[in-house]
């Protein structure tokens, strides 16, 4: 085990020394050069490194600011600290869900359906599957998707692992269609200065094309087992099923956690047109809308207030992800991005469909390897230098967006969705997974979703 470690820190520094060879090559000054081999080397910890990330993520920030690369100020600005709030802010109020019972009560209450069959099962988990990524976030929702998908197998005595990875990719694709669903959807509305209506316009309807494509092809490629889970449904009567499942009543904590978040989902909803009204800038009722919901639930449930800090709130994910925005900014710092973008544009010979279309399906393929939250924050600075190159760079935005998403259902490692679901499966059945079982499915989902969001923002002007 040593030695293999051993062996990727040697690999890690070879491929930072090679990025800084290269960044000389290219042309780059001593400062962009660290730059770049600072942020790149954050990238390669995610694929040789997970557990140590967060530590390579603190010597990379020393590193910049010893070296004078960043200053301290711009390096709490580039931290994109409204954002680690607005997750954190998000995560109490999950809490307070689960606290209460929500996601349980939701399951019960939507698989309380007359003559349930197979097919019908299939819709009922991508769809919820879906719209639960949207409320809350792609992690939360396969948890406890991941949780009742067991527990009905189990009693139809069906292989679970069909139905888990069909919940996995709608996941991922309905991550894409509020700004709520996925850690990108609120870094992009950040620096972009998108809307929660511009997601509800633009992204949520791609999201349900692309997530009645991904069921169609599901069905057909998991026809035998859900032929088989059919056949047993017949055999054992659907609604038996509730009686397998955790009842949990909307009592008054529940009723009372629903008002809030529903509040906070329609002041969400609504920040734009507030802040028009009020005269405040761009995005700041949506970034502290959570804030507010979060202090009035920690002054409601003031005994529960340290667990929601301590145990809901995942401070390892958001270091990271401060530490990564701030190597990120530093790029557009030190005129790294403004160098890449121009020679992107040389290679693209300024034509805007081709830029769109090479995003697309760049960061699609990006984030079937890596985090997509890592590659996102890598490509967000290089959009903003396009703006001043003279691009129109909405559609951009857009494309970042659906390829990050999509392009996780690729891999097993593709999203951290993919990954918290598989684990639940070996820890609860000791299913383990294999990355060509996944592979071929989630190729195929992940192409043919992204080639509809192509189709879309090529073709479409609404998107321009």
């Amino acid at each position: 085990m040593e030695n293999r470690l051993i062996l990727r820190f040697v690999f890690l520094s070879l491929l930072i020394i090679l990025t800084g060879f290269i960044a000389k090559t290219i042309g780059l000054n001593i400062h962009q050069i660290i730059a770049l081999s600072i942020f790149s080397a954050s990238v390669f910890a995610t694929l040789l490194f997970w557990d140590f990330r967060v530590a390579i993520a603190f010597l990379g920030i020393a590193t910049l600011l010893i070296t004078k690369t960043v200053d301290l100020e711009n390096m709490v600005k580039f931290a994109s600290l409204e954002v680690i709030l607005f997750l954190v802010g998000m995560m109490v109020l999950v809490g307070l869900l689960k606290e209460g019972g929500f996601f349980a009560w939701l399951v019960t209450l939507i698989l309380r359906i007359r003559n349930l069959t197979a097919k019908k099962f299939v819709f009922i988990i991508s769809i919820l599957s879906a719209l639960l990524s949207c409320c809350v976030d792609e992690v939360t929702s396969i948890i406890f998707m991941a949780a009742a998908i067991l527990e009905i197998c189990d009693y139809f005595e069906v292989d679970p692992t069909p139905f888990i990875i069909i919940s996995i990719l709608s996941t991922n694709i309905g991550s894409t269609g509020t700004v709520l669903g996925n850690p990108i959807g609120i870094l992009i509305a950040s620096k972009s200065g998108l809307t929660f209506e511009d997601f509800i316009l633009k992204a949520f309807p791609i999201m349900w094309v692309c997530l009645l494509s991904a069921i169609f092809l599901v069905i057909i490629w998991y026809r035998k087992e859900i032929k088989k889970l059919g056949e047993k449904i017949k055999n054992f009567g659907a609604n038996e099923i509730l009686i397998k499942l955790i009842r949990v009543p909307p009592e008054r904590q529940l009723k009372i956690g629903l008002s809030i978040f529903g509040l906070t989902l329609l002041f969400i909803a609504l920040h734009h047109r507030l802040e028009l009204l009020w005269g405040l800038e761009t995005n700041t009722l949506l970034l502290s809308i959570p804030l507010i919901s979060a202090g009035g639930v920690m002054l409601w449930r003031h005994s529960q207030a340290r667990s929601y800090i301590e145990k809901d709130v995942d401070w390892w994910t958001l270091i990271f992800f401060l530490l990564l925005f701030a190597k990120a900014g530093t790029l557009k710092y030190t005129g790294v991005t403004e160098v890449l973008a121009r020679k992107i544009t040389y290679l693209v010979k300024g034509n805007p469909i081709t830029l769109i279309s090479s995003l697309l399906w760049t960061s699609a393929i990006g984030s079937s390897i890596l985090d997509n939250v890592v590659l996102v924050a890598a490509f967000i600075p290089i959009v903003q230098s396009f703006k001043d190159l003279g691009f129109v760079v909405q559609p951009l935005w857009w494309a970042l967006l659906f390829g990050g998403c999509f392009g996780g259902n690729i891999t097993l490692v593709g999203s951290t969705a993919n990954i918290v679901a598989l684990g639940i499966l070996e820890k609860e059945k000791n299913i383990r997974m294999t990355f060509f079982r996944w592979f071929w499915v989630g190729l195929t989902v992940g192409v043919v979703t992204t080639g509809v969001a192509w189709l879309a923002l090529i073709w479409l002007p609404f998107y321009r």
